[in-house]
């Protein structure tokens, strides 16, 4: 059974996020054509607009198990800035600073550790987790050099977030190639995923996309040379046994 979420009055809206007690996060367009993020109750339940810092809301995309939500909002320049709130949806912090150009907040753990990323002319794009409630926000890194851009998409209850950074200078064609990563307990240590399992020939783990309390991680494969559908058993250091299922080109593999 599934069940209409609806719409702040017009066409169409968006969930990006869900805990478990069933409620939902997104976005939605409004009468006027402009973008809200919401909050629904337990179990769908009913839409609640949780408002904005700045000029608009981009997205509410994740919420943990006491309604903490984390996103992004536009300010006046049209960047967006991280965002958390407090329990149920309330209030609404930003978790960037003032010398930062673009900022995202992607997933958050039940202590309200918030993972993301953030750019400013000093850094690049890198990869952040902060502390407890959105507090004190630390820049993970990358692969490589500092230079080198990074993104974390997923984090558990420990603070192991997971994520993609650069492995090389982008070139004037595109940006370099970029690997899967993962980190310890609170942000520590970032580590090329490809580097911790036996992968077969031609596969490469480019991003990591979530994680969960057992340490299995979803991620996603450029496969060199396509095979036929197959299943491959490997072992992931420090985490449970993978089973990984080539099936085309890129294509998203179940860490478990």
């Amino acid at each position: 059974m599934t069940n209409n979420l609806g719409t702040f009055g017009l066409n169409w809206s968006k969930a990006f996020g869900i805990n478990t007690a069933g409620q939902v996060v997104g976005r939605s367009e409004a009468a006027d054509g402009s973008f809200h993020v919401f909050m629904t109750g337990p179990n769908g339940m009913g839409m609640t607009d949780l408002g904005t810092l700045g000029e608009g809301p981009r997205w509410a995309k994740a919420i943990n198990a006491s309604g903490q939500v984390a996103g992004s909002y536009y300010d006046s320049s049209s960047y967006t800035h991280a965002f958390i709130t407090g329990p149920n949806g309330a209030g609404m912090t930003e978790l960037g600073t003032s010398d930062e150009v673009w900022s995202e907040g992607n997933a958050i753990n039940t202590s309200g550790q918030v993972a993301g990323y953030y750019f400013s002319p000093h850094v690049y794009s890198h990869a952040t987790i902060t502390g407890p409630n959105g507090a004190n926000r630390t820049d993970l890194g990358t692969l490589g050099e500092p230079w080198f851009d990074s993104n974390a998409n997923g984090i558990n209850d420990v603070g192991q977030v997971v994520g993609s950074s650069d492995t090389s200078v982008p070139g004037i064609l595109g940006p370099g190639p970029t690997h899967a990563f993962i980190t310890g307990p609170n942000g520590m240590g970032v580590t090329d995923l490809n580097s911790l399992i036996h992968l077969p020939t031609g596969v490469v783990l480019t991003d990591a996309v979530a994680i969960n309390n057992m340490g299995q991680v979803i991620a996603l494969a450029n496969v060199g040379v396509v095979p036929e559908p197959e299943s491959y058993a490997l072992m992931l250091a420090g985490l449970a046994l993978i089973g990984v299922i080539v099936w085309r080109q890129r294509d998203m593999l179940s860490v478990t």
